[in-house]
């Protein structure tokens, strides 16, 4: 058995390669977050804020886009169903009737598209009697084309009170447990929390339970413990226009007003936040927020709230424009505006009572009021009185099983202007056929998308852009391996390697040879609630010549970067490459949880994958580059050879008797989810060992000659035999491609 490197010794060997440049900082620079509601006739309507509106262009749109604005095109998407609600699939171009304004467009590109992949998720193994349960299996790794349905679970904790977050992660529970299918990228997002390690899209059902287990109440939201504020009596024989004084009550409404104001400007820009992340993603996709609402109408003033108003505007035409479509769940429930155990009523008169009991009845109308707008205005549904608050996740499920797309070529005057401001064009579309009942988006502003897409200029913008995008993208080829490690007592690690594809990248022409190419590169870690525990913004400058340029050309580059970790956690990297000379864009991601090693529990470090040394060429001495380090951060291997892997293993029970500890170790290999081989169990080696409480195993496992190229998952089961049966087994995972 072979004993693997320790990443410092891999971490030395890059000194083989060509010399960095001393780091440049710059700043980066984070965008800000997000019509106006239809409101009975007898209350005025806002003025709504001016909007620029260039000429008409023509745009090179790509094909895969559900929603476009062009000056030649305007494509959406609507979702027909009967009055089951079940979507209806057979319909053709003269069974609709599409109108703008009121007047009817001549439909010039139709179809149906189906996002069912009939599978099913796969079902648990069950335990043998009195046998620990079996690990899960490490979820497979989803790239753009295999995404099937994507959904972002909103939770709106900065409006959200304490008694419906638990109805709130009870349907969230529900969802993961049941419903989540293959082929479903799912992030589960808090509207307080930014862009954390947990708040991101996966196909992991494992890191989707532990982002609800940080679902929780936000004391400093704008929702309190119940659905409503209880009653406050006052003592029996104060009359009601003293307590307080009129001017302290209202000083005490303006504050109220305000805050509530400002904690609902706060949940539109998470979720205009969260939508531009989306704008990325492939197809159709589908927001649930879960909330207790938000108020866009002031009673007291009677008239709307200008600043939710305009964010409510700006976050429905980014939604629309993004293929994204929202689902609104009120969170509260079934809930009845009537007294309950937590009112006081000492003091109250009758009519108070009854004019507190219409206050309440009114304001769960209003906070209802823009959740149904913001869903109604990008073709999604409001879920309100009821206590299956998961109707409204499975309603967005079904939804995403296919919709139509109906284009029309536009008249130029959709996009003129309307005292001085954009036009806003609303959709209309009828079904001919009886009983059915479409979802569309209420419509655009006569702007086009390339007026609507921010054009990214500089280094800041272009790297902030890829950084946030939710997959692996760009014109540039990255590879991004994070692992855990801690060589010490004291000290843990978090260690990136970064391939590069120099091949990718232009050169220039340098004296006597040598050849330069600029590479900027930033790195941003963030904690489980977006707060960024450490950051690398650099512009490195490789310069090579003769065998050490053909070598980076062909093997590329391997960027490292370690870390300390200051304390256990979930944590998620994120990297931007950009090639300074052509502007070309690449980024990756990877999450990675660091265990609490104080607690003396079973912990595994990452999983280290190079090729055995027998399926390597011969490196003649001296020669440019390290093909191990290579291997370790590109993790791709060919078919009929053969990988070795290695893994510490820290806080293994030791025997009384003996100091020494008894593991079993099993290999698990899976692609696109499922198993396709799976080991013996194998005792952990004591005799090199010189650390009983960190602990090396390494192993070879061969690739057949018939291995089907694709991605797949190695998946190494520990398990302490000596341990309490609910410590006794942990896992580690690593994924790697098999290339002929």
């Amino acid at each position: 058995m072979n004993r693997r490197r320790p990443i410092a010794s891999l971490l030395a060997l890059l000194l083989t390669l060509p010399t960095l440049a001393p780091a440049a900082y710059a700043q980066l620079t984070e965008p800000r977050p997000g019509t106006p509601p239809t409101r009975p006739t007898q209350r005025p309507s806002p003025t709504p804020t001016p909007r620029p509106s260039p000429a008409p262009q023509e745009e090179d749109d790509s094909e895969d886009d559900v929603v476009r604005i062009t000056a030649n095109l305007v494509q959406f998407d609507t979702v027909v169903t009967d009055r089951e609600g079940r979507q209806v699939t057979d319909l053709r171009p003269e069974d609709f009737e599409v109108l703008v304004d009121g007047k009817p467009q001549d439909i010039t590109n139709f179809a149906y598209v189906s996002t069912e992949s009939g599978t099913v998720s796969p079902k648990p193994v069950a335990a043998a009697k009195g046998a620990p349960a079996p690990p899960p299996a490490p979820p497979a790794r989803l790239r753009p084309e295999q995404v099937r349905r994507t959904v972002a679970l909103v939770v709106d904790d900065l409006g959200t009170s304490f008694e419906s977050m638990a109805f709130a992660r009870r349907a969230l529970k529900k969802f993961v447990d049941e419903d989540m299918r293959p082929g479903d990228l799912v992030a589960i997002m808090r509207t307080s929390a930014g862009v954390g390690a947990l708040q991101q899209f996966t196909a992991d059902k494992q890191l989707l339970y532990k982002a609800i287990e940080r679902v929780r109440w936000y004391p400093m939201g704008r929702s309190g413990v119940g659905a409503f504020a209880p009653l406050e009596g006052k003592p029996l024989g104060t009359s009601s226009d003293v307590v307080g004084g009129d001017a302290s009550r209202e000083s005490s409404r303006e504050l109220d007003r305000f805050r509530e104001d400002l904690f609902s400007v706060g949940t539109l820009g998470a979720l205009n936040f969260i939508i531009r992340g989306m704008r990325e993603l492939p197809g159709r996709k589908a927001v649930v927020m879960f909330s207790d609402g938000f108020k866009i109408y002031n009673r007291d003033d009677q008239e709307y709230t200008a600043r939710v108003v305009e964010s409510l505007r700006r976050l429905t035409d980014l939604a629309n424009r993004a293929a994204v479509t929202v689902y609104t769940v009120d969170a509260r429930g079934l809930v009845a505006p009537g007294l309950t155990a937590a009112d006081n009523t000492s003091g109250l008169t009758p009519t108070e009572i009854e004019q507190a009991m219409e206050g309440r009845a009114a304001g769960l109308v209003d906070t209802q009021e823009g959740l149904e707008y913001l869903a109604r205005q990008t073709g999604g549904a409001f879920v309100r009185n009821t206590n299956d608050l998961g109707q409204g996740i499975r309603r967005a499920l079904e939804d995403q099983k296919g919709y139509y797309l109906i284009g029309f070529r536009p008249a130029a005057e959709l996009f003129g202007t309307e005292q001085g401001r954009a036009r806003f064009n609303r959709f209309e579309v009828k079904v001919r056929r009886a009983g059915l009942k479409t979802n569309t988006r209420g419509g655009f502003y006569g702007f086009t998308e390339g007026t609507a897409r921010p054009v990214r200029r500089t280094r800041g913008e272009q790297m902030l852009a890829a950084l946030t995008s939710p997959f692996t993208s760009g014109g540039l080829d990255l590879k991004l391996t994070t692992l855990f490690s801690s060589p010490g007592e004291q000290a843990t690690y978090m260690d990136s390697l970064l391939h590069l594809n120099m091949g990718q990248f232009k050169f220039a022409d340098e004296a006597d040879g040598w050849k330069k190419a600029t590479v900027d590169v930033v790195a941003i870690i963030f904690g489980e609630n977006g707060q960024v525990v450490d950051q690398i913004n650099r512009t490195e400058n490789v310069r090579a010549k003769d065998d050490a340029l053909r070598s980076i050309l062909t093997d590329g580059l391997v960027y490292v970067m370690r870390v300390p970790v200051k304390k256990p956690g979930a944590y998620q990297l994120r990297v931007a490459v950009r090639d300074a000379a052509t502007e070309k864009l690449g980024s990756a991601s990877q999450y990675i949880e660091v265990p609490d090693l104080g607690k003396k529990r079973l912990a595994l470090s990452g999983i280290i994958l190079t090729s055995s040394p027998e399926n390597r060429p011969a490196v003649p001495e001296g020669a440019f580059g390290n093909p191990p380090l290579r291997d370790a951060a590109l993790r791709r291997f060919p078919p009929g050879g053969s990988l070795d892997f290695s893994i510490d293993i820290f806080n293994a029970v030791l025997d009384r008797a003996t100091s020494r500890p008894q593991l079993q170790v099993q290999t698990r290999l899976f692609r696109e989810g499922q198993p396709v081989y799976e080991g013996r169990p194998q005792p952990v080696g004591l005799a090199n060992q010189t650390d009983m409480k960190r602990l090396v195993f390494a192993s070879r496992l061969r690739l057949g000659p018939a291995l089907v190229p694709g991605d797949y998952v190695l998946q190494v089961v520990v398990t302490d035999l000596l341990a309490k049966e609910k410590q006794r087994v942990t896992t580690q995972w690593i994924d790697f491609e098999v290339v002929k």
